[in-house]
């Protein structure tokens, strides 16, 4: 397993108005409907299965990698703050480092080395990367575990609605569907976004030049 991820920094449409870009203002906390922690698992049907996640959305900015890390953890009834999670981390006003940064502390919080960091290298993803990619998300969410992902660039989701994050991001995939084809993302950066599904070519483009989290 490669360790020497390249390096990229993770901010929000929000953390780009702060460096003068002027997109968008930072996401406020917010908390969705909470689920059962003990029901980790929604499975409706063969080749479709979604986790229960306790959505928060970032307090700021640049905390987009502790709080995808915190709605990954959710899924396993696990609720761990931000501000700790981000100290470990080493998360600052430019961001979580890399996928190499989140992969260690999903370890310490459930208890063993269950993830592991895979690295997307090239600009675009290839078909040997997106069927990985496929196979982790599925192994990883029917192991009631979520992925995090690194991302950046712009994609489009399977409703028609263009998702933004060229100075990079971090979100959660919590569930798929047609077999892995389709996946869902969960969003920390606006709670009105909060979840949406995308395309898993799509999404291995997106991680493309970064790296995931998967068992």
């Amino acid at each position: 397993m490669r360790t020497d991820l390249i390096r990229k920094t993770a901010l929000t449409t929000a953390g780009l108005a702060a460096t003068g870009i002027g997109i968008a203002a930072p996401a406020i906390a917010a908390h969705a409907d909470a689920k059962p922690a003990a029901q980790t698992q929604t499975q409706r049907g063969h080749g479709q299965r979604e986790l229960n996640v306790r959505y928060e959305a970032q307090p700021n900015f640049f905390y987009c990698g502790p709080a995808a890390t915190r709605n990954a953890l959710s899924v396993q009834g696990k609720d761990i703050n931000v501000d700790a999670m981000a100290k470990e981390m080493g998360t600052t006003e430019a961001g979580t480092n890399s996928i190499n940064d989140i992969t260690p502390v999903l370890n310490k919080e459930t208890g063993k080395n269950a993830y592991h960091s895979v690295e997307i290298s090239k600009p675009t993803a290839d078909d040997k990367q997106t069927d990985q990619l496929t196979t982790d998300v599925v192994r990883t969410v029917d192991d009631g575990r979520a992925v995090v992902a690194n991302i950046a660039g712009t994609t489009t989701d399977t409703d028609g609605n263009t998702h933004s994050y060229e100075g990079g991001h971090y979100i959660s995939v919590v569930g798929y569907r047609d077999n892995g084809h389709q996946v869902k993302i969960a969003d920390s950066a606006d709670p009105n976004t909060a979840s949406y599904w995308v395309s898993v070519d799509h999404l291995a483009d997106w991680i493309a030049t970064r790296g995931y989290s998967t068992n």
